[in-house]
């Protein structure tokens, strides 16, 4: 008998276990099918943000960045959450006067002690776009060709915005309870630097994020047409070097020959920052890089690129390296040296034969961990001053790093990784690459060192997007598959266990 009620106990509690699993497999289904039937209004939502001309650069077009801050205001607020629109302060602008920064946008979603709290970063400002740079469609006309969605600012970073937005509306329109709460922080000056971003996150650690426990950033992109996890991206040491001669530029007839040239000068020194190999050849430089281990070569070995796909891509006869993973390595996990640029020479079609009186050259380094750009800077300008001092020219060199933003690089073994690769599996059915970014997030940099909170990057852009390029794009796929897995996502992150 009492075998008989032990066995009838089990079997209760094995059907009660699978009912449980069909309901939570139900309504994750709802879920997915009202994100896919309202994908023509996520789609006329974009266009409707696309339309802003949000170009934070520009500051004849502050008003339009205001609007675009309202605009997500108003529909967060219209969802339910708590909204704050913070004001950050004021931008100083050359000619001494000054002008409001664009208000970032809080909102919360749920209060359970209970449940884990996710904070949801994005940014809504754009790059500059004209049609008559190169666009095939007008950028600010959201146009549909053949399932991508072309127009400025689609993949970078409004669609990702909104997809985060869509995701926890699904859940309010259905009238489920969040798995998690979620509060999200979107400003509108990312492409410029972020001004006035660090001030206010540092005064509200104690208030807005005192009860965040993962932050999440999506403003990344898959690098195949595999979904992929970001872990880590460069820093950016950021160089001005500047050489003066004569009192004003000259006539290189009446006076080549007879003066030490500014330019001829600057041309030798960064000459000496690397080799055509691709060397840096800055003494010291890589003392700070982390080793590359054997665990980590393995992983860049597994993941889906194609060296000879890149190459064409970019449109070159050779590349730096063409073995997969020495590529992805010096692309994402080693520094680089960049120049960028001379300022005060002549740069106008047709000729002009003038000897610059001073010129600038503009170059960076993408550091890695484990180097720091108090390091570098150090030594950037004592080889720069020692190699200049052996051409024993009479004009004068000045260096200055302008900017110095940090790398971030991520525990792949946490709790977040982990929810993100079931995420991923669940809505698209296979594993996510573990990826990093060659260029610089400093959001991420700044959370981590501000809130000390676990950060996790979570791209649905896709490898050819275009950002910050002519015909930037979103594919509707990405878009609507994304704010499928970003629901997945929190769902998984409420099955982590607080520590």
């Amino acid at each position: 008998m009492k075998l008989q009620l032990l066995i009838m106990m089990n079997t209760c509690a094995m059907v009660l276990l699978l009912c449980g699993a069909a309901v939570h497999s139900f309504r994750f289904d709802e879920l997915i099918k009202y994100v896919d039937d309202h994908q023509e209004e996520y789609v006329q939502t974009l266009r409707e943000w696309v339309a802003v001309e949000s170009d934070s650069s520009d500051v004849t077009k502050r008003a339009e960045l205001y609007r675009m801050m309202d605009m997500v205001g108003e529909k967060l607020r219209k969802m339910g959450g708590k909204v704050e629109l913070v004001d950050i302060g004021e931008q100083q602008l050359p000619d001494g006067s000054s002008l409001a920064l664009p208000k970032v946008v809080t909102a919360q979603f749920g209060s359970d002690v209970n449940k884990p709290t996710v904070c949801v970063y994005g940014h809504v400002d754009v790059q500059p776009a004209q049609k008559e740079d190169g666009w095939a469609t007008e950028p600010y006309n959201l146009t549909e060709i053949n399932g991508n969605l072309y127009g400025r600012g689609a993949s970078d970073n409004k669609a990702p915005v909104l997809a985060w937005i869509h995701a926890v509306e699904a859940f309010k329109a259905l009238d489920m309870d969040l798995p998690v709460n979620v509060k999200y922080l979107i400003e509108g000056m990312e492409e410029t630097g972020s001004n006035g971003l660090d001030a206010m996150i540092e005064s509200q650690k104690s208030t807005f994020f005192s009860d965040v426990d993962y932050i999440i950033i999506s403003d990344c992109g898959w690098l195949s047409k595999r979904p992929a996890l970001t872990y880590g991206t460069r820093g950016n040491c950021y160089f001005f070097a500047e050489v003066e001669g004569p009192k004003q530029d000259l006539h290189s007839g009446v006076y080549g020959g007879t003066v030490i040239e500014p330019m001829t000068d600057l041309i030798g020194i960064l000459d000496t920052l690397i080799s055509p190999s691709g060397t840096i050849l800055i003494p010291g430089i890589r003392d700070a890089v982390a080793p590359f281990s054997d665990e980590e070569w393995k992983m860049y070995q597994d993941i889906e690129f194609d060296v000879e796909s890149y190459r064409e891509k970019i449109g070159v006869e050779q590349l730096m390296y063409n073995n997969k993973v020495e590529l992805l390595a010096h692309r994402w996990r080693h520094p680089t040296v960049s120049i960028h640029g001379i300022n005060g020479a002549f740069s106008a079609p047709g000729t002009k034969t003038v000897i610059p009186a001073k010129v600038t050259g503009k170059f960076s380094i993408r550091q890695v961990p484990d180097m720091d750009a108090a390091v570098v800077e150090k030594q950037v300008t004592d080889h720069l001053h020692s190699v200049f001092a052996k051409r024993k020219s009479p004009n004068k060199l000045k260096v200055k790093m302008i900017i110095g933003a940090k790398p971030w690089l991520a525990d792949i073994k946490h709790s977040l990784y982990e929810a993100g690769k079931a995420a991923v599996k669940r809505v698209f059915n296979m594993d996510a690459d573990m990826i990093r970014e060659g260029g610089t997030i400093p959001i991420a940099r700044t959370f981590q060192d501000m809130t000390e909170k676990s950060i996790i990057m979570l791209p649905i852009g896709g490898f050819d997007d275009g950002l910050h390029s002519q015909n930037e794009k979103m594919s509707r796929y990405n878009y609507i598959e994304g704010t499928k897995m970003f629901i997945a996502y929190l769902q998984e992150v409420a099955q982590i266990k607080k520590d």
